[in-house]
Parts: structure tokens; C-alpha cells; sequence
């Protein structure tokens, strides 16, 4: 399942909370996939929501990225099994940390100039 992204380049994280992001100046509702191909919206609203389908864009975008960080919401959760696994059939492992921290990590990461791809589940 790809969904169009809703636009090229790689932003950084201006800020995070009630429940979304503000990425490029822009407010984006929800949780959100960031890839060097895009930035895509993404529909789980928790950590347990997360399933093999709902990480295509990062699926997709394997050779533009190194590091894939997940922030799990309010507090650091493990991802379920069957996603975990799916991302490690693609030799992706990903770091998972509460979204605040991921959107820190996400943002030092690009000031680093360093490949990396995202997804975010959007917090209160």
C-alpha cells in the first residue's frame, strides 16, 4: 500500500504536540512518515497500531536511508512483533523512543547530514 507523499524533501521537526507536527512551516495532523522521498501521513494513532502494511513508505524508500528512528508516542514502546519482524526482513532495525525524543534525535540526525527516515506517532 504507497500512498502519495505530501511533498518532496526531507524537513525537519519545528514542533510536535496536539496531535501533530509542524514540519517546513506546515501543520500536519496526526502521525507521519519522514523519508528522503517524502513526507507521508500515517494512520496509526499508537504504538500498537503499527502493522507491517502501515510502514510501506519506509519499505519503499530502503537505499536512501541508514537509520530509521520510530517515536512510539508519550513513552518508549516496543514495536509488535509482526512489525518488527517486517522491518528486519528488509535488514531495517529500527531505534524506537518516545516521539519527543525521536523528533530530537530525527532533527540532530539531519543537522548531521546523515540518512535517516522517520516515523512519528503524533502525541497530545
Amino acid at each position: 500500500m504507497s500512498t502519495k507523499p505530501r511533498f518532496k524533501g526531507q524537513p525537519a521537526v519545528d514542533a510536535y504536540g496536539d496531535g501533530g507536527f509542524r514540519l517546513a512551516e506546515q501543520r500536519f495532523e496526526g502521525s507521519v512518515i519522514v523519508t528522503p522521498l517524502g513526507l507521508y501521513p500515517w494512520m496509526p494513532k499508537s504504538v500498537e497500531e503499527i502493522t507491517p502494511v502501515s510502514l510501506a513508505p519506509i519499505i519503499e524508500a530502503i537505499g536512501h536511508f541508514d537509520f530509521v528512528i520510530i517515536g512510539s508516542g508519550e513513552t518508549t514502546l516496543r514495536l509488535a512483533a509482526d512489525a518488527r519482524r517486517r522491518l528486519e526482513s528488509q535488514a531495517i532495525f529500527p531505534d524506537v523512543m518516545a516521539t519527543g525524543a525521536a523528533c530530537r534525535t530525527y532533527n540532530l540526525m539531519l543537522s548531521e547530514n546523515r540518512r535517516v527516515a522517520a516515523a512519528f506517532i503524533a502525541v497530545v
